[in-house]
């Protein structure tokens, strides 16, 4: 390197000062692998160390400033190489000068803002990442550090119910509904289907929860459809007056918070989405959209407890059974 005018080098190495306490998630990365990552939330302060360690011990490098960045960035798969940052702070290390030896070059950046959850899609990816680097007339020297965003929500205020009635005049009229609208990440979705007609031979029902990601704005948005989970709730063809029970896990499911218009760049969006299909193969299916959101760490009940204390509220149990509930929880 250094007969090509390059001189000395070194390796850059970034600590931050809670890592070996802090929290890890697991994230998607583009290639579908998952790897954990160093969580954070907005508002928390991101600090720690960066190193730079000479290859060359002895031998002086040149440089023209040491600087660490922290940066949110979204970019869309179709416009490769075109990054849009939200978030861009910058913290000076060193001035111009040279360093004779390895140095460590300590950073805070304070209650850092980080307004939306990191997420890799089919057709986006927001990410966060640090980045340390040491410039240099020819060639800079530099390294780059993922964290994972999460975002926290409290229980929604309102959460009213889902009815929708559904049905092909004369054939078919069925009516569904959902316990509630809103949902955390490890919810129970809640709900009945009821036959109020049924002239046509159906052969199976099923449900499904389908991730439609929209990327872009105006004439150009772009629409990715992915069924995260589908299952069977009948098998056999109903009569009039029958009612189908729905109750489905969200916590098994690889789910992100609902995210609308972020950055006015993309969108993430959850529908159940119905579907019955006749003993001709004919398909009919209801969609409706339902907001998904993620909670804080609490008491967690078990899948059962869960479950039945969403059936009890759904069904309109009385007071005293649902008190004896939040009685067992805290206990």
């Amino acid at each position: 390197m250094s007969f090509f005018g390059f001189g000395q080098t070194a390796e850059i190495d970034i600590v931050l000062n809670d890592a070996e306490t802090r929290k890890k998630a697991e994230h998607r990365t583009e290639d579908g692998k998952k790897d954990k990552y160093l969580l954070f939330y907005d508002g928390e302060t991101v600090s720690g160390k960066v190193n730079v360690t000479l290859k060359t011990p002895g031998k002086r490098l040149e440089h023209n400033g040491i600087k660490i960045e922290f940066v949110g960035q979204i970019e869309l798969y179709y416009d490769r190489g075109n990054h849009h940052e939200f978030v861009s702070l910058v913290k000076d290390l060193a001035r111009p000068g040279e360093l004779s030896q390895s140095q460590t070059f300590d950073f805070e950046f304070t209650h850092v803002e980080k307004p939306y959850e990191s997420y890799t899609g089919q057709n986006v990816k927001l990410r966060y990442f640090l980045r340390a680097t040491i410039s240099r007339r020819l060639n800079d020297i530099s390294k780059e550090m993922d964290i994972v965003v999460q975002t926290l929500c409290t229980y929604p205020e309102l959460n009213s119910s889902i009815k929708m009635e559904v049905g092909i005049e004369d054939c078919l009229h069925i009516e569904f509904e959902y316990n509630k609208s809103k949902y955390h990440l490890r919810d129970v979705i809640v709900g009945k289907i009821y036959f109020l007609l049924v002239r046509i031979k159906i052969k199976h029902m099923e449900i499904g929860i389908i991730k439609r990601e929209s990327t872009g704005t105006g004439p150009s948005v772009y629409h990715e459809n992915d069924t995260i989970a589908k299952y069977e709730i009948m098998d056999g063809a109903p009569v009039r007056g029958e009612s189908i029970p729905i109750r489905l896990f969200l916590a098994g499911y690889e789910l992100t918070p609902t995210m609308r218009d972020v950055n006015k760049k993309f969108s993430v969006r959850y529908y159940l989405n119905l579907v019955l299909i006749d003993e001709e193969e004919r398909r009919y299916f209801k969609q409706q959209e339902i907001t998904l959101w993620r909670k804080g760490d609490i008491v967690r009940r078990s899948m059962s407890q869960q479950a039945t204390i969403a059936s009890q509220r759904y069904e309109g149990s009385n007071s005293e059974t649902v008190s004896a509930h939040a009685k067992e929880d805290s206990n």
